[in-house]
């Protein structure tokens, strides 16, 4: 067992690199090409009796491009789901406001900021965790990763509260408050 990790070691060691670019220019993160990197190299290892000997870089490089193209795109349907549960209320009020209003610019912009307004007013009716970690994951598109570091947590602790800020909202805001 002890070559076993010795050689992992060296495996590691000679591909770290090349792996890390192959996800860095997928996720175009430094900090989820890291994690992902770690992850990558753990599915690596215990994947090895599983490997039939055949283009050993070729076989890693596949995880790691894999891996990296899931990562992407369930962040991307994470990033769709809050849109498009933001955008609802959002087309609510301008389906309302376009019946009401001629399509004159000047109105439109007037119930335009009117419904920043409220959706203001709105936001700071939240509790301030749940503002925060919705404010840095949607509107400032950081990763979990760095919404953890910067509120010192883990990231499992940047899921739940995104996934309980996402309820508050769906039981607290209702359409109706928009139109």
């Amino acid at each position: 067992m002890n070559g076993d990790e010795a050689a992992f070691r060296e495996l590691v060691a000679t591909y770290r690199q090349y792996l890390f670019q192959t996800i860095y220019a997928i996720v175009r993160h430094t900090k989820d090409a890291e994690d992902l990197s770690q992850d990558v190299w753990s599915r690596i290892y215990f994947s090895l009796p599983q490997y039939q000997m055949k283009g050993l870089k070729t076989w890693m490089t596949r995880i790691a491009v894999n891996r990296a193209i899931d990562f992407k795109r369930s962040a991307s349907r994470r990033r769709e789901e809050m849109t498009s549960e933001m955008e609802i209320p959002m087309q609510a009020v301008q389906t309302a406001g376009t019946s009401s209003f001629s399509s004159n610019g000047v109105e439109h912009e007037v119930l335009m900021k009117e419904t920043t307004e409220l959706i203001r007013q709105k936001l700071h009716q939240m509790p301030a965790n749940y503002h925060e970690v919705l404010t840095a994951y949607y509107i400032q598109h950081q990763s979990y990763q760095d919404i953890a570091n910067a509120h010192g947590v883990t990231v499992k602790t940047i899921e739940s509260k995104l996934y309980r800020a996402k309820q508050w909202l769906r039981n607290n805001w209702k359409e109706e408050d928009f139109m």
